[in-house]
């Protein structure tokens, strides 16, 4: 179905066919090419992080990281269940076996308290989704992973452009990924991003995304590596897309504003912005008061040509992750109740009142 108003449609009106185009003129269009390290350089600058290794998406990039971090066959990771299944999903790529912990109501991210709980002897370490663009508690998790010598990994697919104690996210943890799928803030199609401040855990990530080929000798393969590498034509689409990134960012937080001006006085609720945090606002999301009400009201928009999406589904309640019973209270409850709006950066006040109007009517019907 063709949306008036999709949930998420990216911005490609700077310096992005200029430079594919160059990409194509010089045929240097795979892994090799300027662009890529003028990309992976640019955007280490731009989050305040030593070492950035372009990644062929945010999966890849979760994987990357654990295999650099030697993650492996009878490890535990720590993660959330309310997140996207890839943050889950890599940890079993490694072998590893993934500890869910519950949310905190009130950020929607992975609460600390749980992840004292879930801590055992196997636990190597906790892997924090923020999720939406709003951040994780980071003091409590680097404190708690300190006092038990764990690693901390951060996806940050959702959160480029977040920060915690006006500090970037992906720059609290031993290593961070970053995902430029389509529906990002900026994208490369498809795509993604490791970064990390150790350079041993650098030369790893860059060792294993090659082939495992080693440095000083041709065509020889010192570990069994992946092929993870970005092309340079994504590369180069990502570099234009950060060029803009401000001005990307700026209309996002623009949104946000515009929904909670239109949202007032109904029974949804928000995705604020929390105390010591920049909320990036990748989706502008809101809960219904009561669950009954989300998917008649998502099927209510729809018929009006507006598209949204539920917020994740608790990946403890998907079947492969159900061996045993478990009962996570908070993530349940903003996973039944949770609503994705549109989001994409050309929506204009007008497009925004008349999505929050039909919300309004949905209510007063």
């Amino acid at each position: 179905m063709n949306f008036k108003y999709p949930v998420y449609q990216p911005n490609l009106s700077g310096n992005e066919k200029k430079y594919v185009l160059d990409c194509l003129d010089s045929t240097w269009i795979s892994s090799k090419g300027s662009y890529i390290n003028k990309f992976e350089s640019a955007f280490a600058q731009k989050i305040g992080v030593e070492y950035a290794a372009s990644v062929c998406n945010g999966t890849v990039a979760l994987h990357l990281s654990l295999v650099a971090l030697g993650i492996g066959e009878g490890d535990e990771v720590i993660v959330p269940t309310l997140t996207y299944i890839a943050s889950v999903n890599c940890i079993v790529y490694a072998g590893a076996k993934p500890v869910f912990v519950d949310a905190n109501a009130d950020t929607w991210q992975m609460d600390p308290e749980d992840v004292k709980r879930k801590i055992t002897a196997k636990t190597k370490a906790i892997l924090c989704v923020h999720l939406y663009g709003q951040a994780c508690d980071m003091k409590a998790i680097t404190q708690i992973a300190n006092e038990h010598q764990l690693y901390v990994i951060e996806d940050c697919a959702e959160a480029l452009g977040t920060k915690y104690n006006n500090q970037h996210v992906g720059t609290f943890s031993d290593i961070a990924t970053f995902s430029f799928f389509g529906n990002k803030t900026i994208t490369t199609g498809e795509g993604g991003m490791v970064v990390t401040n150790n350079e041993t855990l650098y030369d790893r990530l860059v060792h294993y995304k090659g082939q495992g080929l080693a440095k000083h000798r041709e065509y020889w393969h010192d570990v069994v590596g992946y092929n993870y590498r970005m092309t340079n034509i994504c590369a180069a689409i990502g570099l234009a897309q950060l060029e803009r990134f401000d001005e990307l960012l700026e209309k996002k937080q623009q949104l946000a504003k515009w929904y909670k001006h239109y949202l007032k006085d109904i029974p949804v609720t928000f995705h604020e912005q929390q105390t010591n945090t920049f909320h990036s606002y990748w989706m502008c999301s809101v809960l219904v008061n009561n669950v009954k009400d989300r998917e008649p009201l998502r099927e209510f928009l729809k018929a009006n040509g507006i598209e949204t999406r539920p917020l994740f589904y608790p990946v403890h309640t998907m079947p492969m992750y159900t061996q045993h019973y478990q009962m996570f209270p908070v993530a349940e409850n903003l996973g039944w109740r949770g609503i994705n709006l549109p989001s994409y950066p050309d929506l204009k006040e007008e497009d925004i009142a008349f999505i929050c109007k039909q919300i309004v009517q949905y209510f007063n019907a």
